[in-house]
């Protein structure tokens, strides 16, 4: 069994901080809850992480987000990402370019993004889910060329403002989902949804409509 330690007060908050930063990177909604003994540092930490993502990709990044080091974001000249202020992107995300993320948005764990040429958009408010996939792209199919040379299309995909995607869910390239929408877990969305309804299953299908619920 290990023993704590009992030095000095800073060597106890040295000790737990490791555990602490990746707390937040997993659950960074926290991050924006923290008390002042802990917002000090992790301020500085997340500036540190900030600062180096805005100088080596084309990344924009506003004021109060929290992007957990562990996140991969990848974003080549003519292909940025914008994150809006209050955002935040949890540890083991893939972000590729071109991405634009509204205010106060949630990116959780494992999330994968690829932009392809046209994009993707996520409107304020939304909320993306452990594990869901979006890729604005998809590869030809023709039956006399092998898949790895067909070439790639790219329609680009939008997410409105207050969007819910649950856990695991799958958008395809071209689809366009309206404000107050919300994915069930698992859901493959193949088509649009339409502003405040409910989906769910793959492919997804209307099962419910917010504006019923009391």
């Amino acid at each position: 069994m290990t023993d704590l330690p009992s030095e000095s007060p800073k060597t106890h908050s040295d000790f737990y901080r490791t555990q602490h930063k990746l707390r937040l990177s997993y659950m960074p909604w926290l991050y924006f809850e923290l008390k002042l003994i802990h917002k000090d540092w992790a301020t500085k930490w997340q500036q540190e992480i900030q600062s180096y993502l805005m100088a080596v990709e084309t990344i924009q990044i506003g004021k109060n987000c929290f992007i957990a080091p562990e996140a991969k974001l990848f974003a080549e000249q003519g292909r940025p990402i914008i994150i809006g202020e209050g955002s935040y992107i949890a540890a083991d995300c893939v972000l590729h370019g071109p991405i634009t993320i509204g205010k106060n948005v949630s990116i959780n764990h494992h999330v994968t993004m690829d932009g392809g040429r046209k994009g993707i958009s996520i409107g304020n408010d939304s909320r993306i889910a452990a594990n869901c996939q979006l890729y604005a792209f998809n590869h030809g199919m023709l039956g006399e060329k092998l898949i790895r040379e067909q070439p790639t299309q790219s329609q680009g995909i939008f997410i409105g403002s207050d969007v819910w995607l649950g856990a695991n869910t799958g958008v395809v390239d071209g689809v366009k989902i309206a404000n107050h929408a919300v994915a069930g877990m698992n859901s493959q969305i193949t088509r649009d949804v339409e502003a405040y309804k409910i989906v769910a299953g793959n492919p997804a299908n209307i099962i419910g409509d917010r504006k019923d619920k009391t």
